[in-house]
């Protein structure tokens, strides 16, 4: 009896497999789908935030100015007294000046931040 089955299977096996190939196109973008979707959602939950942040602090760091209220990536809090190409000198007490990276620079300080 199970001798019976198992060339039923076998005789059953061509036919199924030239059935799977006419519709192999369709199981390969099947199989892909998944993968697709997972990255469209990575895409939208994680790059292109990442991305627009980056954004926002690349334009904050260009558009520093003599005058504005920063704290730096250590917490120091200071007064920008210029600014260089790569460099700012940040005033964080009287007759104190530190020269930071411009990179350094986390936050620009809004009037409403206490000192």
């Amino acid at each position: 009896m199970i001798f019976d089955l198992t060339t039923d299977a076998y005789a059953m096996a061509p036919a199924q497999q030239g059935a799977g190939q006419a519709g192999g196109l369709q199981a390969m973008i099947m199989n892909l789908a998944p993968l697709v979707l997972i990255f469209v959602i990575f895409y939208f939950l994680l790059i292109r935030p990442q991305q627009k942040k980056a954004k926002e602090i690349k334009k904050m760091l260009d558009e520093l100015k003599k005058g504005d209220k920063v704290v730096t990536a250590g917490g120091i809090y200071g007064v920008i007294e210029s600014v260089e190409t790569g460099t700012v000198t940040v005033k964080i007490s009287e007759n104190v000046r530190v020269k930071v990276n411009r990179n350094s620079i986390a936050t620009i300080r809004t009037g409403s931040d206490q000192e």
